[in-house]
């Protein structure tokens, strides 16, 4: 059974490699056999990443990329390819909500700028789904075989209050993903979406903790409403992509949205 998320033979590129939660994943990759690109736009963090995996005895590089910029991307993708070999996994993890599209009393949808609406669009659709694979996703197509994991949210499905613009985007990540694997699931490449939780990263700490590092309501309205009780770590994000990243775990996987919520979208009253 082991041999079913074994990715020995097999090149993972995962965009936003530097953060938490795509860095967990980066190193489940690695520690799964897979050979990984760490790719962020932050040198930083992400070299730090591929050199925590090499310091386990994986095998990462870390590659710059601007995943809002396709001659960026070609350019990592080219280097990757050189590197480490053709990728035959691509793990899609930039987006965020931008806080100028953030709905409040003071602050009503009416008055969310076109231009702020659409900067939440690029990062999350452009740059979460649309030019990574564009770039990397016809190498797969004429290979004949890939997984290509993208990364949603529940607000996808329901949308959170406040955060209506960046729930719009995730929403449309779920929809491109899912024409996406129509379009190649022939040419023997998979697209599936992972829709996470909450997991507390240092982008959204301060909506959910105070300074002394008590939850702040934000924090006990989602508590409240996963049945688990909790927010997710980092780690529990692994599983879930290393079986759709395998080629035989989910052989016949695609077009799926695997939530890994502690049940929040299974909580109603």
């Amino acid at each position: 059974m082991s041999d079913l998320f074994d990715l020995s033979g097999e090149v993972a590129v995962v965009i936003g490699g530097g953060g938490a939660l795509a860095g967990a994943v980066a190193e489940g990759y690695a520690a799964a056999g897979a050979a990984v690109a760490v790719l962020d736009l932050r040198p930083e963090p992400g070299e730090a990443r591929a050199r925590a995996i090499r310091e386990r005895g994986g095998r990462a590089q870390f590659f710059p990329a601007n995943a809002l910029d396709r001659a960026s991307l070609e350019r990592a993708r080219d280097a990757v390819e050189s590197a480490l070999g053709t990728p035959t996994i691509l793990f899609n993890a930039a987006g965020g909500n931008d806080p100028r599209t953030t709905v409040t009393p003071e602050h009503p949808f009416e008055t969310i700028a076109l231009e702020d609406w659409r900067r939440t669009f690029d990062l999350n659709l452009v740059a979460g789904v649309l030019l990574p694979c564009q770039v990397f996703g016809p190498g797969m197509v004429a290979r004949g075989r890939g997984s290509i994991i993208n990364i949603a949210s529940v607000s996808a499905h329901v949308p959170l209050s406040r955060v209506v613009t960046y729930s719009a985007a995730k929403a449309a990540v779920v929809n491109l993903s899912r024409f996406l694997a129509r379009e190649w699931a022939p040419r023997g490449v998979r697209v599936n979406t992972i829709t996470p939780g909450f997991f507390p990263a240092e982008q959204n700490r301060a909506l959910l903790f105070h300074a002394d590092g008590s939850p702040t309501e934000r924090t006990r309205q989602i508590w409240s409403h996963t049945p688990m009780g909790r927010f997710g770590e980092p780690t529990e994000l692994v599983g879930a992509a290393i079986f759709l990243a395998s080629p035989r775990a989910s052989s016949f996987v695609t077009g799926a949205d695997l939530r890994v919520d502690g049940g929040f979208l299974a909580q109603t009253i």
